[in-house]
């Protein structure tokens, strides 16, 4: 009885230490950052990277930890339901966050269970074709497919993913016939574009770049706001004449809601700090990424004005996840 009265009795005192008094303590174990998606991928590379420029200037280890699954959602909804310790954090991404939530009908976390923090990169995406079709840009293209309509197939990494509904957003606003071909992951659609057996992607510019240098693959657009460094002969959608036609896959840093204020600047201010040096930003660039840090209030508004852009599309495609 006396143990359990003095464990309460230091529970009591702990919750009356100003939460600005348990941040400053902060961080004196390891974090967690959660990467939602498998080891290997550009999600798993940009969280590595953050990790490793992190973990000096919070004075503690970040361990990255792989949690795939439904697209992303589950690892998201792991940090929406951690511990608002400030020991665990996560990425998010343009699926889980901005798609997945018009796609599956009991999502798994809301927005209330997340804080948004910034975004680590957003990877630009190229609208590329066969070297076989005979078209050598956009407006060649959007004419060859409305004379051959339902003629032209493109591929993508798995129905209602990001390539999936960039292209159907481009498909919508160029006003044209292509047939969706579905498969499980970049690589094999881009196999079967060289192929021949697809026409068309919608995919990150890094998984086209040693194709499209090889000739290959031609490049047409970039579904960016600016052009790519990679490719910087390649214009925009906004210079061709399709300017609501953006689709980068982004990566961005969350936490779980509750976390004290002083231990979420702390974090977000180690983040842009590492984002905008070179060890960081250079390997990212290299892999087709746009660094643009964001205020949280800056996020939370263009996370919110992505799933205003996706809803429709997702809608307009059908893509259901269960």
């Amino acid at each position: 009885m006396k143990r359990r009265t003095m464990l309460k009795a230091t529970g009591a005192v702990a919750a009356m230490v100003p939460a600005g008094a348990r941040a400053q303590a902060w961080p004196s174990r390891p974090i967690t950052l959660y990467v939602p998606f498998a080891a290997g991928g550009p999600s798993d590379m940009f969280g590595r990277i953050l990790a490793q420029g992190l973990s000096p200037i919070l004075g503690q280890q970040v361990v990255v930890e792989n949690k795939g699954g439904m697209g992303g959602v589950v690892g998201v909804a792991a940090t929406a339901k951690a511990a608002p310790d400030g020991y665990t954090i996560g990425m998010n991404a343009t699926g889980p966050t901005a798609i997945a939530p018009f796609m599956i009908p009991n999502m798994p976390f809301e927005d209330k269970d997340l804080v948004p923090l910034t975004p680590i990169a957003l990877v630009q995406m190229i609208v590329a074709v066969s070297s076989r079709l005979p078209v050598n840009s956009v407006s060649e293209l959007i004419a060859y497919a409305k004379a051959n309509p339902g003629k032209v197939n493109y591929g993508s990494s798995g129905p209602g993913g990001i390539s999936h509904l960039a292209a159907e957003l481009f498909r919508s606003a160029a006003g044209i016939d292509i047939v969706h071909v579905p498969y499980r992951g970049a690589a094999p659609a881009v196999q079967d574009l060289l192929a021949g057996q697809v026409q068309m992607v919608v995919l990150d510019v890094s998984v086209l770049l040693p194709h499209i240098r090889s000739g290959a693959i031609k490049p047409l657009t970039v579904t960016s706001a600016t052009r790519t460094a990679l490719l910087p002969d390649v214009p925009t959608t906004a210079e061709i004449g399709l300017p609501t036609v953006l689709s980068d896959n982004w990566y961005g840093l969350a936490a779980p809601a509750g976390v004290p204020k002083a231990i979420l600047d702390r974090i977000h201010a180690a983040t842009v700090t590492v984002l905008k040096t070179r060890e960081a930003a250079d390997p990212m660039r290299a892999q087709g990424a746009v660094i643009r840090p964001m205020t949280p209030a800056e996020f939370t508004d263009f996370i919110r004005l992505e799933r205003e852009k996706w809803g429709p599309v997702v809608k307009a495609s059908g893509a259901r996840m269960e």
